[in-house]
């Protein structure tokens, strides 16, 4: 009796925590677009290279400056000589020990080094507008799939409901069937109705999860759990004009930003590369021990030293046509980002004015197939339809959904390449 109230006892005790322990896990929060663009900025190994970039240039920055500085060295030295002696002569060898600091800087150089600094920072730049490309890209390629994942989400509902229809025309041939009233063929093409719209439900499902997988891929968590998202696919209209994007495009793509500050730099180039021409005036001091026995001797030095380069085997010149070269490369590279600026702007505007026509005339479609699935629905349940005729506006209603589910995520698509092409910011 006692072993049985302590049983009951603790299995009251421990009815909290089973019940905790075995309560249903509440469904993650959706998460909306932006959600999914700011993980992915933070995430994607890609933004991470590319950051990785942005600092190495910086780092050449540093490089550079640091002629501007003195230069401290520090030496030591030992060494055992063995002297030369004559024929039949001997000598010992002795040791010889040497210590030193030494100072020097770079008095004048006539802008080297502040030309180089120069054209450090404007890599720093191109670096930089080359790691905005890479996160435009990069909510291009969210946006993408997460619309996506919405088009797919849609059109699995449309699968179901389809399903679900042709279920009730199988129970209303059934039921006909049973009283007489319609012949067997209605039932068996009901239910060959029914297990395509099955087998479309699955292939439609298995679409949902690819494209949840994608999208967890270009957020940089392709490990993550899966997560709901909050469904945004509804038409906004647009009303940016061309020219205006066109403007837009030009003053923030990064791409043509990295490009001209690449050109300013190769500009710099050709005059770093003419300084090699003229001299350079330096500085130098030092204080040293040296000697064979301790305690060492000690001296000092101090001076100044110009170096001019008379002839250098015609690298210099050649270093200048180089460097001219390179920049009128990335004039014409210029030139073609800003052709194909404007071509990308122009096609993606074009892009957004089609699929928010395609949208209207979807909406229409969408409306009169409903119409007609009524109709041949209404006509089957007074007895006068046939299977046949109900299966197609079954089939041309669902399509006509589809067709606009299509039609928003191209639209969708349609304005997040326009903003890609005009280098809107995230």
């Amino acid at each position: 009796m006692k072993k049985t109230i302590a049983l009951i006892i603790i299995l009251i005790l421990a009815l909290p925590f089973y019940v905790k322990a075995t309560a249903p896990t509440p469904e993650a929060a959706p998460y909306n677009l932006e959600q999914c663009i700011n993980i992915a900025l933070e995430k994607h190994p890609s933004l991470k290279a590319s950051a990785g970039a942005v600092k190495a240039s910086e780092s050449r920055v540093g490089q550079a400056k640091a002629n501007y500085y003195p230069q401290l060295n520090l030496s030591s030295g030992y060494q055992r000589i063995g002297p030369t002696t004559p024929p039949g002569e001997t000598r010992d060898a002795y040791d010889q020990y040497s210590s030193s600091i030494n100072l020097g800087v770079t008095l004048f150089d006539f802008g080297k080094t502040s030309t180089q600094v120069t054209i450090q920072n404007l890599n720093v730049s191109a670096a930089r507008a080359d790691y905005e490309d890479a996160v435009e890209q990069i909510v291009l390629n969210v946006k993408s799939a997460y619309y996506n994942l919405l088009q797919t989400e849609r059109n699995r509902d449309v699968a179901i409901d389809t399903m679900k229809q042709f279920q009730q025309h199988l129970d209303q041939a059934n039921a006909f069937f049973r009283i007489g009233t319609k012949p067997k063929f209605d039932v068996t093409k009901a239910e060959v109705d029914v297990g395509n719209a099955r087998l479309n439900v699955l292939k439609a499902e298995n679409a949902v999860r690819v494209a949840r997988i994608t999208l967890k891929d270009v957020m940089g968590i392709p490990e993550n759990a899966d997560f709901p998202i909050v469904d945004n696919l509804a038409y906004q209209k647009s009303d940016l004009a061309l020219n205006d994007a066109l403007n837009t495009a030009y003053a923030n793509r990064p791409d043509l930003q990295s490009v001209m500050a690449r050109r300013e730099a190769a500009e710099r180039s050709i005059d770093l590369a003419r300084k090699d021409y003229y001299p350079t005036l330096s500085g130098s001091a030092g204080y040293g021990y040296s000697g064979t026995d301790f305690p060492l001797g000690s001296g000092w030095n101090a001076g100044a030293a110009l170096s001019f380069p008379l002839f250098s085997g015609l690298s210099t010149k050649y270093q200048v046509e180089e460097a001219r070269a390179n920049l009128e490369i990335l004039k014409a590279n210029e030139d073609s980002i800003r052709q194909a600026i404007r071509l990308d702007v122009e096609k993606a505007y074009l892009y957004v004015q089609d699929t928010a026509q395609q949208i209207a005339l979807s909406e229409i479609t969408v409306l009169q197939a409903r119409d007609n699935y009524d109709l041949a629905s209404g006509r089957y349940r007074t007895g006068v339809g046939s299977p046949i005729e109900v299966a197609d506006a079954t089939i041309t209603l669902n399509n006509a959904r589809a067709t606009m589910n299509t039609a928003l995520y191209n639209h969708k698509i349609a304005q997040a390449g326009l903003e890609k092409a005009i280098g809107a910011k995230p």
